[in-house]
């Protein structure tokens, strides 16, 4: 070997990046004056791609492998300086490591209430929290539109920008759903997915792809649940049940103790429940007494009655119709009548207070 292959071998560059942390998304491989010597070896492994930059432009992408290199390996470089001198060239370029794994458990939430309209609460807040992952999808473009000139780049730096995306889309997604408050926690699927739907383009718009996304809990004030509860139980609950059941309970713990004030005090409370049950009994009870009667009463000392006519109900006529009915012959003593007392349909010749109906004397005969 002589004197020239021995030193060429001691400049042969080794271009790799392992990283000992969990959170690096880009590392700018550091080399004095950025210098790269032709033949140099590049190593990317799984996981990761490599964005060659010159003098701010990016130039060349290399996926996982290993490369020499040279004037092949390295097309859009040739073209932009050459390699001109050999295995020292002279021009500068920065080599990215860019980590393409998934950046898994990132969580999420809301820093502020948000503010829905609800149609059974009206105006009420809710926060939120839960997790999602994310990957690097473009390298160029996340680094182009993320990174920057930033040595090193974890998902720190990114958090933020990305847990804005997911709440502003977290607020649409909700406020779009028109679902109530209450149904929130059944739901939780069928909201993570609409929102990770969404969000789809957000990301894509830095290179990068959301992976997963989950809503872990929506939470709401302390007033609003207990309302809820309280809804929900009521929903649930025969009412009549529970008050007898109620009554039962007080009673018996009243005998055990009916001396003492304890014991009143139960059994007082146990009679006023009896006490409303039997008003509200007896009110119901009115109500439906009221809702049977279909006729109004008739006026004080006027006799209204029913005629049957060919087989149908006819009237009620007072006193007064029924002689005019009498004198077309249309009622007769042989004629069903009702009036109101009466358990059925009658004769109107054996009612006592129609008997006048055929015994009035006519009028007499003019001279002739």
């Amino acid at each position: 070997m002589g004197l020239f292959d021995k030193l060429r071998g001691e400049l042969i560059d080794i271009i790799e990046f392992l990283d000992n942390t969990q959170d690096t998304i880009v590392y700018r491989f550091e080399r004095h004056n950025n210098e790269i010597k032709n033949n140099a070896k590049l190593i990317v492994r799984e996981g990761q791609t490599a964005v060659f930059v010159n003098e701010g432009e990016i130039a060349d992408t290399f996926t996982p492998g290993t490369y020499t290199l040279n004037t092949q390996n390295l097309p859009i470089l040739t073209t932009l300086k050459g390699w001109k001198y050999g295995f020292n060239s002279p021009f500068k370029a920065e080599v990215y490591f860019v980590s393409t794994k998934n950046f898994i458990d990132q969580k999420w939430g809301t820093k502020n209430a948000i503010i829905l309209s609800d149609n059974r609460f009206g105006m009420v807040e809710i926060r939120a929290f839960g997790m999602y992952s994310f990957k690097v999808t473009d390298a160029p473009v996340f680094i182009r539109e993320i990174v920057g000139t930033n040595q090193t780049f974890s998902t720190e730096h990114i958090q933020e920008q990305l847990k804005s995306i997911i709440v502003t889309r977290f607020s649409d997604a909700t406020g779009e759903s028109n679902l109530p408050i209450e149904t929130y926690a059944a739901n939780l699927n069928e909201l993570s997915e609409a929102i990770f739907g969404y969000m789809k383009d957000d990301f894509a718009a830095y290179g990068m792809d959301v992976t997963k996304f989950l809503i872990e809990n929506i939470s709401m004030p302390d007033e609003v649940k207990k309302e809820i509860f309280e809804l929900s139980r009521l929903d649930k609950i025969d009412l009549d049940k529970l008050t007898k059941l109620k009554a039962a309970k007080a009673m018996e713990a009243a005998a055990e103790n009916p001396s003492g004030t304890a014991g009143m005090g139960v059994g007082l409370g146990a009679g006023m429940a009896m006490a409303n049950q039997m008003t509200q009994q007896m009110a119901n009870q009115t109500q439906n007494n009221q809702n049977a009667q279909t006729t109004p009463p008739p006026l004080s000392g006027v006799v209204s009655y029913y005629v049957a006519v060919g087989g149908q109900q006819t009237g009620p006529f007072s006193k007064e119709g029924l002689v005019q009915l009498v004198e077309k012959q249309v009622l007769t003593k042989e004629t069903l009548v009702w009036k109101q007392g009466l358990a059925g349909w009658v004769p109107a010749g054996g009612q006592p207070d129609l008997q006048d109906l055929w015994t009035v004397t006519p009028p007499p005969l003019p001279n002739v």
